[in-house]
């Protein structure tokens, strides 16, 4: 049974915590109050999408040293973290610097529609221990990880206004990365962001994906109850990877305990694969693509895998032709990166 204790932070965000047991620790100080957010939206009119612009974040910690990680549990006498308590297992707070807030200022007036950032931002912490990855996580802690994030989905949705919600990890210093210690994101969009909302359109045209699977022979790398992990045919990314379940859900809220169970498993191997091709952990984006609101009757639910190492000691780069045209030049075939990873010689491949 998954046990949720809710905490009120003296600035006034919420933080949970989720564990196998219950845990009543009196919390501990906690750091200042977060700085005053600043976004606000504004409409790209040859694109037609929002951008989010978040000056505040510009102060946001910068890769401390292990001793000032704020994503560490809290110990009496020490440095103040997000996490005020001495022990936990999996922790999800409102982001200290959010793109989205509930209750945003006011945009300014320009040349261009502006809107209000309306929504919400949470850090997920995988772990109190300040290394590991969704590899190296026991499958009882990846498990319990994902039940916390199908709450999530199922509290942010239920939010007047939200259209998209997606947990996703940034992993390694070569994608960006400010924070060492094990975490992902949750974003509540106001809006359907526009990859999103060309993933709809399609799964309103047909069943892409269950259509797909027939024909994944050559791409699949790992299977674990009712999954599938392959490198899709039409990859973008050197060694992209999907896991994707083999019946029609919506996301995390419709699988039984057992498709939970089995998903923990394969996106921990899925890691184990990613970090063993090049003898290094992979940098990678980790994605969780569920349906947006109204679309729950035909969206897919899958999760992405996109790493940016083309070969080791190589990044794939975005180019002139990706940035400025939104069409990718791929150095690796697909087929042959399903054979490497599944060569690795980790699962039943």
């Amino acid at each position: 049974m998954v046990h949720k204790r809710v905490h009120r932070k003296r600035d006034g965000r919420e933080l949970l915590l989720y564990s196998w047991a219950p845990l009543e620790d009196p919390p501990l100080p906690e750091p200042e109050e977060a700085p005053a957010p600043s976004s606000h939206l504004r409409y790209h009119p040859l694109r037609r999408a929002w951008a989010v612009y978040t000056p505040h974040r510009q102060g946001r910690t910068f890769l401390p040293p292990e001793e000032h990680c704020p994503l560490c549990p809290s110990r009496p006498g020490g440095f103040p973290t997000e996490i005020p308590f001495p022990r936990f297992q999996v922790a999800v707070f409102q982001n200290r610097f959010p793109a989205f807030v509930e209750t945003p200022p006011a945009p300014p007036s320009l040349p261009v529609p502006t809107a209000p950032a309306w929504g919400r931002c949470e850090v997920v912490v995988y772990t109190p221990r300040h290394t590991g990855s969704l590899a190296t996580l026991s499958h009882e802690e990846r498990l319990l990880l994902l039940w916390a994030l199908r709450d999530r989905y199922q509290a942010l949705y239920a939010l007047e206004g939200v259209r998209f919600v997606m947990p996703f990890e940034n992993r390694g210093e070569a994608i960006g990365v400010t924070l060492h210690h094990p975490h992902g994101q949750i974003y509540a969009y106001p809006f359907v962001p526009p990859l999103l909302e060309r993933e709809a359109e399609a799964f309103r045209e047909g069943p892409v994906l269950l259509e797909l699977l027939p024909h994944l022979g050559p791409y699949a790398v790992d299977r674990e109850g009712g999954f599938l992990a392959f490198v899709p045919p039409f990859a973008h990314f050197p060694y992209e990877v999907w896991v994707v379940p083999e019946a029609f859900h919506p996301g995390l809220w419709t699988l039984s305990e057992g498709e939970m169970e089995a998903l923990a498993r394969l996106l921990g191997r899925t890691v184990a694969r990613l970090d063993a091709l090049f003898g290094e952990p992979m940098p990678y984006v980790m994605l969780f693509h569920a349906a947006p609101k109204g679309e729950e009757a035909h969206f897919h639910f899958h999760v992405e895998f996109l790493p940016v190492l083309r070969d080791k000691g190589r990044r794939k780069y975005l180019a002139g032709t990706e940035l400025g045209a939104g069409a990718f030049t791929v150095d690796v075939l697909p087929e042959e990166a399903a054979r490497r990873l599944r060569e690795t010689g980790l699962g039943p491949f």
